[in-house]
């Protein structure tokens, strides 16, 4: 006669099993190489838009800043 007891060690026991399945399955690696697991990575991060950099003006406005500055100095010196 089964108790719930060991219904309930039954159940955790087939769980455990389960999980350690599981976990077996994790270790094996798709990729042959390093080479193909980079590529991977980045074709999937790409498609993430992870590389995708925002847009700043900050550089352009800097280099106008900058070409003015020179510019006034040059004919306020001259």
């Amino acid at each position: 006669m089964y108790t719930p007891r060991d219904q309930n060690v039954r159940a955790a026991l087939m769980s455990l099993d389960a999980a350690a399945v599981s976990a077996r399955s994790g270790f094996a690696c798709m990729f042959s190489t390093s080479d193909e697991y980079e590529t991977a990575l980045i074709t999937e991060r790409r498609a993430q838009g992870r590389y995708d950099r925002p847009r700043s003006r900050w550089p352009v406005v800097m280099f106008v800043g900058c070409t003015l500055l020179v510019a006034g100095t040059v004919l306020l010196l001259n």
